[in-house]
């Protein structure tokens, strides 16, 4: 419960990959161990996420797959603003979420399956925040951390996944007025819905399915950007259209 505490306290801790050998399997069960405790105390479930999407991410920790986390309804903003201090080192990633109509539950789930369990997909910024601290982690330290979960927000325009090539969106990432980076769909796994479907499929495997009405969100399209108090964000999407964030 050391991840658990250092959220609350707003303290970071160190890696616990230094003391502790953790397997894959042993991380994911520190992870449900902490989501099942929040859940305890009233938090719900209202989506997943997934981590690790892009070549360099993935070649920095040494693995060749991505991870997952979950998405409580307390770490959902309406309005694009974050209270900085209930965060400990936040980056900002813009990236594309899909809202499902339907359940999706692999093992053989396709990105065209994706495509037609979704009800809508829009532009969101995730807020990851790291409890270890420097952001000193190796990938059992960020699966056990929730897959560095930490907020989110969704824009207002809701686009028909099917209507659009979602490997062609272009995103320009702006931080305090001052374009910091771009990237496009193709930069989560060369499609955003195989994203998806990976993790319905990596989900089966311990008997979790996607749920209709869940938020998903599909991974960084470019690098993640430091925030802190004052600083203002606005990611801007073809086709989907501006998401902005706010640390106050």
């Amino acid at each position: 419960m050391m991840l658990r505490q250092a959220e609350i306290e707003v303290k970071p801790i160190e890696p616990l990959s230094e003391t502790d050998s953790l397997q894959e399997a042993d991380s994911y069960e520190i992870q449900k161990i902490n989501i099942d405790a929040k859940c305890a105390e009233g938090m719900k479930i209202v989506g997943k996420k997934i981590g690790l999407t892009s070549k360099p991410m993935q070649d920095m920790f040494g693995v060749n797959t991505p991870d997952f986390g979950y998405l409580l309804d307390t770490m959902i903003s309406k309005n694009g603003e974050f209270k900085s201090d209930t965060l400990l080192q936040p980056r900002v990633e813009a990236e594309i979420a899909f809202v499902l109509k339907e359940d999706l539950m692999g093992p053989e789930v396709t990105v065209e399956a994706v495509l037609e369990a979704t009800d809508y997909v829009v532009a969101s910024f995730e807020i990851v925040d790291s409890r270890i601290r420097d952001w000193k982690i190796k990938i059992a330290d960020t699966i056990a951390d929730n897959a560095s979960s930490g907020r989110y927000v969704l824009a207002s325009k809701r686009v028909d996944p099917k209507q659009t090539d979602l490997r062609a969106i272009e995103m320009s990432l702006y931080k305090n007025d001052v374009l910091v980076n771009s990237g496009e769909g193709s930069a989560a796994l060369g499609h955003p819905a195989y994203c998806v479907a990976w993790l319905a499929n990596k989900m089966s495997t311990y008997g979790v399915p996607l749920k209709k009405g869940e938020v998903v969100l599909s991974g960084a399209l470019s690098a993640a950007v430091p925030a802190a108090k004052g600083d203002t964000f606005k990611a801007t999407f073809s086709e989907l259209g501006t998401v902005t964030a706010t640390f106050v």
